[in-house]
């Protein structure tokens, strides 16, 4: 086994436990490796994970939406400073209109980079209902009519474009937004402007039989089994299923873009990086993705990244395109996994980059 190998597969092993399973990838100049430890659950149905295994990738979905609103950007369909009331005049009920604070309207823009100034969950949620163990989908009453009947009790807690502000709500917004605009669902979107191009074959919103049959089933933290999330109106916050395979091919395209090679989606992966909403001194925010840059004495690495996490699962994806490396964790359980991840994205940094 090369170094690349050795340490994507000691990550994997320091997450794996009897009954979870973790896949990790590891991407260094070209080179990619996919390895699994654990099991996805108790007994003969319980196998080893691996490349092609399905999880639920939870807020990487945002990706996904924010790559279908660059493609649809650049066909004309939409545009980034357009209002989020325009994509949705014909849907809204009677008396119910977007929620604003100040002159300026929630834009497509501000929703893919949290700077909407919307709460993090709709109106009548409560992030406790999202922690608590067996509980069934906390989202499953949010369909797309709840939704925006919801928004007649929304507050926009900032000016839009001022702050960052990490919201679900605005995420979901945006892909319900985007999928109108598009006469589709929101699974059929992401499969025609991102799964296709890229040829993703197992990125879904819903999966078909023989991918549930390779899901891995959710556990908690404790390794009890827990029921999945589907979202509903909320899809573009998190809802995607998605392979460690399948997101290799995506980081690869990421890594791609700017360089001499002309990756699938390359223009759009373009325009989602060339968007940056300053954060701090040391962060941003990107269409979708996070980035950051470590201080000097840390190596001043580039970091672009996104996590995610649902009932019974937690993800993870980074990349740094001026080193060519990135990183992909993926686990059937509720326990953290980004420190081990960010350990992996920074040892290949030093190593591979």
């Amino acid at each position: 086994m090369n170094d690349l190998g050795s340490l994507v597969q000691q990550t994997a092993d320091r997450l794996a436990s009897p009954q979870v399973g973790v896949v990790v990838a590891g991407l260094a100049r070209g080179a990619t490796e996919i390895r699994g430890a654990g099991r996805t659950g108790p007994g003969p149905a319980g196998g080893r994970p691996g490349p092609d295994t399905l999880f639920e990738i939870g807020s990487v979905t945002k990706v996904f939406t924010s790559l279908a609103l660059a493609r649809l950007t650049l066909a004309g369909t939409v545009a980034l400073d357009e209002p989020l009331a325009d994509l949705l005049a014909d849907a809204l009920p009677p008396a119910v209109t977007v929620p604003a604070r100040g002159p300026e309207p929630i834009t497509l823009r501000h929703l893919a980079t949290h700077t909407s100034g919307l709460p993090r969950l709709p109106a009548g949620m409560l992030l406790s209902s999202l922690l608590t163990p067996n509980k069934p989908d906390p989202y499953a009453h949010c369909t797309p009519e709840w939704l925006l009947a919801s928004l007649a009790r929304t507050k926009v807690r900032t000016a839009p474009g001022r702050s960052f502000r990490y919201s679900n709500l605005g995420a979901g917004l945006l892909g319900l937004a985007l999928a109108h605009r598009a006469g589709l669902d929101y699974g059929e979107l992401v499969r025609r402007e991102v799964c296709e191009p890229l040829g993703l074959t197992d990125t879904v919103l819903a999966p078909d039989a023989g991918q549930t049959a390779r899901l891995a089933p959710g556990h908690t933290a404790g390794g009890r089994p827990v029921p999945g999330w589907n979202l509903a109106g909320l899809a573009g916050a998190g809802a995607l299923k998605s392979t460690a395979a399948d997101l290799a091919v995506l980081l690869r395209a990421q890594l791609a873009t700017g360089t001499d090679e002309a990756p699938p989606l390359g223009p759009a992966i373009a325009l989602t990086r060339e968007v940056r909403h300053r954060v701090n001194p040391f962060a941003w925010m990107h269409l979708g993705w996070l980035g950051h840059r470590l201080h000097t004495r840390q190596g001043g690495h580039l970091q672009i990244w996104h996590n995610g996490g649902t009932g019974g699962y937690r993800s993870f994806t980074a990349f740094d395109p001026e080193k060519q490396v990135g990183v992909i964790l993926l686990a059937n359980t509720r326990r953290p996994v980004d420190t081990p991840a960010v350990q992996l994205l920074r040892a290949l940094q030093t190593t591979h980059g």
